[in-house]
């Protein structure tokens, strides 16, 4: 499995697990990252930091260090 955050712009993943803090990861399983889920990588900011993916019809920015933690199939 590989991270989230070296998914290309428009690709499209399923979200294998998460491995982050608990806080985190139930803010991101609150946003709809859940297992099995779909996503994928829309636009990226001009610093590179955060990038905004579309999750279940919504789009939602995750920080570089919490993508790194979504692994993906």
């Amino acid at each position: 499995m590989k991270s989230l955050d070296k998914l290309k712009l428009n690709d499209i993943a399923k979200i294998g697990s998460i491995q982050c803090d608990e806080n985190i990861k139930r803010r991101l399983l609150d946003l709809g990252l859940v297992r099995g889920t779909y996503i994928k990588p829309v636009l990226v900011s001009p610093s590179k930091d955060p990038r905004a993916f579309e999750v279940r019809g919504s789009v939602v920015a995750i920080r570089k260090e919490d993508a790194e933690k979504i692994q993906i199939v």
